[in-house]
Formats: structure tokens, C-alpha cells, sequence
């Protein structure tokens, strides 16, 4: 059977609230976090800039907790596993949001190190001065969105965020590579990489520990040292947050998201959510 994912429809959701949008491929908001958006943890198929005004929100993105605090600028990628923890009540905003199709043709990826940087590291502060910069952009943007008559608005939009990209970018990365990490930060650091790539594949602790040249002993005690969680913990985090994502922000079967993760059975992959949850795919599913 093929596969049909369902994931949050941004354009759809907000079809009846006031924005600014050219298709579904670009939209702007200029409101607080819609209402909408769900506590559980999900998959977002666009890729959203957050001009942070005033407030702050509580982040999780694929397990790492971030607080987008104003004032400062946020940017989360698509297939990013989200979720929002708590929002302040004062919180305010920009918004720019764009589909997966229309940032794909920005053709960015290329660019490994500025895009590597962005995917880890998805907030940055600003001073007063930038956010003002920031603004001033939201609203370049936003009067490009707005001009109808304009049969060159998304051509005109995809040179605005490259150019945005581009001289935001590197604030981000510079953010990034100067961190100073010690050894066991950095070590942390690699494992959880490696991790994220080979979660759905890969549970058993052996070869994490064969990857990294370790037993699996000496591995266990040298993440548990760094963060309090064993290395398993973290394996089995990664897996259970994409079964969460999977159940509640996609049309998938149970057994279409046992096959996804590789479990050998759906038998198996119940007891093995049931252990960690303490409920039943299918009571989180309806939950």
C-alpha cells in the first residue's frame, strides 16, 4: 500500500485568518503562534523565519530544547520534529513561511556549512538595531507579497530570502562554530549525530559504540557522564519522538509506522512503545 502522509497544512489551517500568502508556496504572518499548532510533537513540511518582537516561546526540535526569545530571529526546517512547550502571553511576532518546493528551489543545501549550522542551531539574538533591520526586511517582503498585479512575485520573493539566507546565514553559523565545546561536548555532539542518521535502522547500542571505536560499557558511561542520560535513553528518545510524530501528525497505520522504523513486527514495535510510554501506539494515536 502506498504511503500518504498528512502533515500540518499551513496555508490551509490559515486560509481564513488574515495573511498575506502568493499560492502555497509563500505566506506571511504577522499575528501571535496560531492556535492551531499542537502541544504533541509533529512534522512541519515548510520552512518558517520567526522575526521574535516580544516574548518568548519554549522549543523542542528534534529533542533539543530552545527558547526563541525576543528579540532575536529563529529559523526551522523542514522534516524538523517540533514541538511547542509553552509560549508567553505577551509573545509577538513576523512570520515568513515558506513551502518545502519553494525553498528546495533556492537551491541552498549546497551551501553544507551555512545550512548545517541553521539545522542545529536554530536561534540566534539580535540587538536592537538588527531586529530593526529585520523589520524593515519583513516589510520589503511583504509589499512584494502584496503587489498582485506583479507576475514575477515569487521570483522576486526567492531573490529577497536568498539575500536574506545569505546575510543571516552566517550570523547563525558564526553562532555555531563559536561555541566552545570541550572534548565531551563535542563527543556528545557526534554521538547524537550519529544517532540522528541511523536511528530508524540502527537501535542496538553496539553499533553506535563499534561506529565511535568503544564498547558499548565504556559508551553508556561516557554519555550518561555528559547528560544524565544513558546512550540507549538517547537512542530510544530519537525513536519514540518520530513514532509520536508519525501517529499523531500523518495518516499512517500502526503498522505502517512499525515498517517505517524497521521494528520486526507490529506486535513488537507496541511492546516496545508501550515500555517507553506506558500506553498503546493506538491509545497515543486517539489520545
Amino acid at each position: 500500500m502506498e504511503k500518504s502522509i498528512e502533515r500540518i497544512n499551513w496555508f490551509l489551517e490559515l486560509e481564513n485568518m488574515q495573511v498575506e500568502k502568493v499560492d502555497n508556496d509563500f505566506l506571511i504572518l504577522d499575528k501571535s503562534i496560531p492556535q492551531f499548532i499542537p502541544t504533541y510533537p509533529f512534522k512541519s513540511d515548510v520552512v518558517t523565519a520567526i522575526i521574535c518582537t516580544k516574548g518568548s516561546i519554549k522549543v523542542n526540535i528534534n529533542l533539543k530544547e530552545q527558547i526563541f526569545k525576543a528579540p532575536g530571529l529563529a529559523v526551522v526546517l523542514s522534516d524538523q520534529i517540533i514541538q511547542f512547550n509553552n509560549t508567553s502571553e505577551d509573545f509577538a511576532g513576523l512570520c515568513i513561511i515558506m513551502s518545502k518546493s519553494f525553498a528546495g528551489s533556492l537551491d541552498i543545501e549546497k551551501d553544507f556549512s551555512l545550512y548545517m549550522s541553521i539545522l542545529y542551531n536554530s536561534f540566534i539574538p539580535l540587538s536592537d538595531n538588527e531586529l530593526e533591520m529585520l523589520k524593515a526586511f519583513y516589510m520589503i517582503v511583504q509589499r512584494a507579497v502584496t503587489k498582485k498585479n506583479n507576475p514575477y512575485r515569487l521570483e522576486t520573493l526567492k531573490c529577497l530570502i536568498k539575500a536574506f539566507y545569505y546575510s543571516w546565514g552566517y550570523d547563525f553559523h558564526k553562532a555555531f562554530t563559536d561555541k566552545v565545546q570541550s572534548k565531551q561536548e563535542q563527543f556528545m555532539e557526534t554521538f547524537l549525530l550519529l544517532v540522528s542518521s541511523n536511528y530508524k535502522n540502527h537501535k542496538a547500542l553496539d553499533f553506535y559504540a563499534d561506529k565511535l571505536c568503544l564498547t558499548s560499557k565504556h559508551l553508556s558511561k561516557v554519555i550518561k557522564e555528559s547528560s544524565g542520560k544513558t546512550a540507549s535513553e538517547w537512542i530510544e528518545s530519537y525513536v519514540i519522538l518520530e513514532a509520536k510524530a508519525l501517529l499523531k501528525s500523518t495518516n499512517f497505520t500502526i503498522q505502517q509506522v512499525s515498517d517505517e522504523l524497521n521494528f520486526p513486527s507490529q506486535s513488537f514495535f507496541g511492546k516496545y512503545f508501550r515500555r517507553l510510554t506506558g500506553m498503546s501506539p493506538s491509545e497515543y494515536k486517539a489520545k
